[in-house]
């Protein structure tokens, strides 16, 4: 099992398709994510929405796609193992919600978010770096 972030949930499902994140998908097809992943995945389609780059109809796809690929490896987070890993590094509190989750599991956490990667060397992994 891995954690994901927003952005390589919409990396996966979008063409193009990553080769890098077709390869860690087939090593490893478990993946796990906060709840939170529902609202930011949401955001990014409604960005890409906004400039034209998908239409309405390929971005519900792709949630609808985004929620069976996570169905029941969606967690609950507790707010304090949050907000202390923000104070602790300052990165966003959206950010530390997938570390703590990771953490939790005991997981890497799979981004390409320099910020987390660079806080969090213990427990973030660039895709292009996961050995699987």
């Amino acid at each position: 099992m891995i954690v994901v972030d927003a952005n390589i949930v919409a990396g996966f499902l979008m063409p193009p398709c990553s080769s890098t994140l077709e390869a860690v998908f087939v090593r490893d097809p478990d993946w796990a994510a906060p709840l939170l992943l529902r609202g930011e995945l949401r955001n990014i389609l409604a960005t890409l929405i906004k400039r034209h780059r998908i239409d309405l109809d390929s971005a519900i796809l792709v949630m609808e796609e985004a929620e069976r690929l996570l169905d029941g490896s969606e967690f609950h987070v507790a707010s304090t193992d949050v907000l202390a890993l923000s104070a602790r590094s300052g990165c966003s509190a959206y950010d530390c919600e997938y570390v703590a989750l990771a953490r939790g599991l005991e997981v890497p956490l799979l981004t390409r978010d320099r910020e987390i990667l660079t806080a969090f060397p213990k427990v973030a992994v660039d895709p292009d770096e996961y050995p699987g």
